[in-house]
């Protein structure tokens, strides 16, 4: 990739060299723009380099806005419209990357990410766009419709449009912080409170009983206020976690209750059915042919029903049936950005175009990727926004 040892002058400037930023760049460039990428980590796509256990979950054939959290629900609907998740599969399939449909409509790659990262370079490449890695920024400027942005080395570089793409601060351990947030507020626009999502979920030492799972998992359906989703879900020895959990966390605000049926399957008369087909059994023993075994015994326990089910009225069986098709749980908090796949929450959408990215009071300025408040599901989504976001800027820069 192109370097420059002195003061240079572009069309763009995109700050973050993650998915949305090379995205935005690439189209940009190859639309005849001057564009250079700065990124403070010292290689591109650090987040789809682990994405997908380093398969990365490139987009979900089931992209729509309403798999996505935002303080205006309809803020993604035109970029997402425009560039969807068959024109990202387009993309992957004019590199000859194989893919496969993992679940629920979850694409990743047959072989590694890093094809994803390699493919976005070289349309980087295409598009003649300068990429400069490991740099610092200590200033950010706005004059005469010019931004200029300084190095820790002194080198300022300037351009007539500059695009936000340092995502949100989750996994500070790859480098994320809150620069987008500091940026916006410079310029004007208001944040929404950034709250990990895609996140575990821990609980107190009321639930201590379940510490005893870590590691158990089962397929559950979990439910918070009117929102729910069925999938796996994991004992950890924190609290909870698992595809199931995650999605919820997205969802949850301290003082919450979530509820997990542990049996989605069963219908609501089922432990009376098993009582007239095996009167003998416990309940122990009759949870332990639907459930992993240490879960039905932990779930026994607390039920504390004991003996046979013959000796148990369909009314006791019919509300123990109940509590476990919607067990309440009170997490006391998650496991914070450390551990979050993604932000909830980030710059408005109020004060940005949804056909543009371009901030409606700041001429030139850009915000795509997660530094914006939509925050997408889990399984690939939040980078079809990435790839729909930073499209929708590279059209108009």
């Amino acid at each position: 990739m192109n370097t420059a040892s002195k003061i240079s002058d572009y069309d763009a400037i995109v700050l973050g060299a993650g998915g949305a930023g090379m995205m935005c760049a690439a189209v940009a460039g190859q639309r005849g723009r001057r564009v250079l990428v700065i990124d403070h980590a010292d290689q591109v796509g650090k987040k789809i380099l682990i994405s997908g256990g380093g398969r990365c979950n490139f987009t979900n054939l089931h992209t729509a806005p309403d798999r996505y959290i935002s303080a205006n629900p309809h803020f993604a609907k035109s970029a997402l419209g425009r560039y969807t998740a068959q024109d990202f599969i387009a993309l992957v399939d004019r590199y000859a990357i194989a893919w496969h449909e993992k679940t629920l409509g979850q694409l990743f790659c047959d072989g590694s990410a890093r094809q994803i990262v390699a493919m976005l370079l070289e349309e980087c490449r295409n598009g003649k766009v300068d990429i400069w890695l490991g740099q610092s920024i200590t200033d950010v400027s706005h004059s005469g419709g010019t931004y200029g942005v300084r190095l820790s080395d002194d080198r300022v570089v300037t351009a007539s449009a500059l695009v936000i793409a340092t995502g949100g601060p989750s996994i500070p351990k790859m480098g994320a912080t809150g620069f987008a947030y500091d940026l916006a507020r410079q310029f004007g626009l208001k944040v929404v409170e950034p709250k990990p999502a895609l996140v575990p979920l821990t609980l107190g030492q009321d639930e201590a009983l379940f510490r005893s799972l870590s590691g158990v998992a089962t397929d559950v359906t979990v439910r918070c206020g009117k929102t729910a989703f069925r999938e796996a879900s994991l004992f950890t020895h924190k609290g909870l976690s698992g595809p199931a959990i995650l999605q919820i966390s997205s969802y949850w605000r301290h003082g919450d209750a979530i509820g997990i049926n542990f049996l989605p399957a069963r219908e609501p008369n089922w432990l009376i059915d098993a009582k007239r087909a095996k009167p003998r059994a416990g309940l122990r023993t009759t949870l332990g042919l639907v459930l992993p075994d240490r879960l039905a015994e932990v779930l026994a326990e607390r039920i504390a029903l004991y003996g046979e089910l013959a000796n148990m009225s369909d009314r006791v069986l019919q509300a123990a049936a109940a509590k476990l098709s919607d067990w309440q749980f009170s997490p006391n908090g998650t496991e914070g950005f450390a551990k979050a796949e993604v932000t909830v929450g980030g710059i408005g959408t109020d004060g940005l175009s949804s056909r543009t990215m371009e901030a409606k009071r700041v001429p030139g300025l850009y915000v795509i990727g997660e530094a914006v408040d939509v925050t997408g599901w889990l399984g690939g989504y939040n980078f079809q926004w990435a790839w729909a976001s930073g499209w929708a800027a590279g059209q108009v820069l």
